[in-house]
């Protein structure tokens, strides 16, 4: 007695064309047609509160998966034995960046008598790899003691010179780096750091850390400004945001009251470029000030983002692509309540992304190719489909499905570039990813002081995922921009993530 029986417009049309045919009199007709329209009414309010509902906490807990195989209840598939799956298990000497040391056999050499058999000699093969890892504070310390001597009549004071490698600061390059890469890197606040260090008997108070990491940026802001222009020219341009707090923009009542930070992800052929922006504007507009950098005589990129307005620029031209992600997720949160209709979408959606897996070695226009071949026909059907369950009425537009259905319908064209246009790429997950640096950081610090604050946090964010993006050791690539800092003044161009290695190798000729 206490299931909820679902009903549609349909039905309840029909059962009130019944009871206008029935005998009963026109005031118990009109109470029931009242009561059926009200259930109706009840039903759909029910259902989108359920939704809104569910939404609500997958925003706060997170979901804990969009697989199809979870979303739609389906039975598990029987387990394949496989191989150790790619990234799983001890890592190999050759992951290890620290120190070598050459340990030479304590008897023999090269060219002697062996002294198992006594009669072959002996030659170098490839040495045995044995690792030993040490642990050691995040910033540590050396104390160097100067002898000093005072003459006994003038008083004058004769103090011992530092060598060479004790340097002329107290925070040398190698902590200007670390810094920065715990905080926007790693997500670790100042006052963690603080308090790690202090336990570790090596003191470094938080707003001592903030004057590192100030300085370290005076020193190299201009590769940020470099990477931006060089990001400007990619062929394709991922953008997102999400909303950050700024202290010192609370109360500024001249500007938008919201404060965010945008996520680009350029791609230049093989080259990946990242990149942060945090303050009042949001991704359309930042997107605008980003393609003032673009050379006049270049293409519009392709600009990969969800359908929000706000996302894309009204003063350049791209070409854009919306995300088959965000397209998708609207029948995962509903796939309770339109269970049928739900899988067919999304059956129909892993088969798209199965073809996208296969082509993703394959070369532009070999990937085009191939979707237009095997998901061409697929995604044509699902729109027939969609329309026909409109034409038909067997959808309540207003409902969660109908708008999940409007929704595919009203970006269609943006959500199935990938069909027209070599390069398109089918959602916006990589942008996504890149944007967790900064929500990471949001939760472990809450908020930005000021607007410098959040420059800095963007500067250091948009170099150090570059350089994991480009495979490089973003703690090398800082330390080497502070040592050449005024050579990265002269020429950033030189001094970007993957060239800096044959700038840093000319300058030590």
């Amino acid at each position: 007695m206490n299931d909820r029986v679902p009903v549609s417009a349909e039905m309840v049309k029909s059962i009130c064309a019944r009871v206008d045919a029935s005998p009963l009199p026109e005031q118990d007709r009109t109470i029931i047609k009242a009561v059926m329209q009200d259930y109706l009414l009840l039903g759909r309010a029910f259902t989108e509160k359920s939704h809104s509902v569910s939404r609500l906490l997958k925003m706060i807990f997170g979901a804990r998966t969009e697989k199809a195989d979870k979303v739609l209840n389906r039975p598990p598939k029987p387990e394949i034995p496989k191989g150790k799956p790619k990234g799983h298990g001890r890592k190999g000497a050759l992951s290890y960046a620290g120190k070598k040391v050459a340990v030479f056999h304590e008897t023999l050499k090269r060219g002697d008598i062996c002294p198992g058999c006594e009669k072959g000699r002996l030659y170098t093969s490839a040495p045995g790899i044995s690792i030993r890892v040490t642990g050691n504070a995040p910033l540590d310390a050396c104390i160097w003691e100067q002898e000093k001597f005072r003459c006994n009549l003038c008083g004058e004071i004769f103090t011992a010179k530092l060598p060479d490698e004790a340097g002329s600061e107290k925070y040398d390059p190698s902590a200007g780096a670390m810094v920065p890469i715990l905080k926007y890197g790693s997500g670790l606040p100042f006052n963690r750091l603080e308090e790690l260090q202090a336990g570790l008997g090596i003191p470094c108070p938080s707003s001592t850390q903030w004057d590192i990491v100030e300085k370290t940026a005076d020193r190299i802001h201009p590769v940020y400004d470099e990477l931006i222009r060089q990001a400007a020219q990619g062929d394709i341009i991922h953008n997102d945001d999400t909303t950050i707090k700024i202290l010192s923009a609370v109360n500024d009542k001249e500007r938008r009251k919201g404060t965010f930070t945008t996520g680009m992800l350029s791609f230049a052929g093989q080259r990946k470029i990242a990149l942060f922006f945090t303050g009042h504007k949001h991704a359309g507009e930042n997107i605008g000030d980003l393609l003032k950098e673009r050379h006049a005589g270049l293409d519009p990129p392709i600009q990969m983002c969800d359908a929000l307005s706000r996302n894309t620029s009204k003063e350049f031209e791209t070409i854009l692509a919306n995300c088959m992600a965000h397209a998708r997720r609207n029948f995962v949160d509903i796939a309770e309540s339109f269970p049928d209709e739900c899988a067919h979408v999304i059956e129909i959606l892993g088969a798209v992304y199965k073809n996208d897996n296969e082509a993703k070695d394959m070369a532009p226009p070999e990937r085009l190719m191939h979707h237009r071949l095997e998901s061409g026909p697929l995604m044509e059907k699902l729109h027939e489909w969609i329309n026909a369950r409109f034409d038909d009425k067997t959808v309540e537009p207003n409902s969660g499905l109908g708008k999940a259905f409007s929704y595919m319908l009203k970006h269609w064209e943006p959500l199935t570039l990938f069909l027209r246009v070599e390069g398109a790429p089918l959602d916006n997950n990589l942008c996504e990813q890149a944007l967790k640096r900064a929500i990471i950081h949001r939760k472990n610090s809450l908020f930005y002081k000021t607007l410098h604050g959040a420059y800095i946090g963007d500067l250091f964010m948009s170099i150090i995922h570059t350089c994991r993006l480009s495979k490089v050791n973003p703690f090398d690539y800082l330390i080497a921009l502070q040592k050449h800092s005024s050579e990265v003044f002269k020429n950033p161009q030189k001094w970007l993530p993957w060239n800096y290695k044959t700038e840093t190798a000319v300058l030590s000729l």
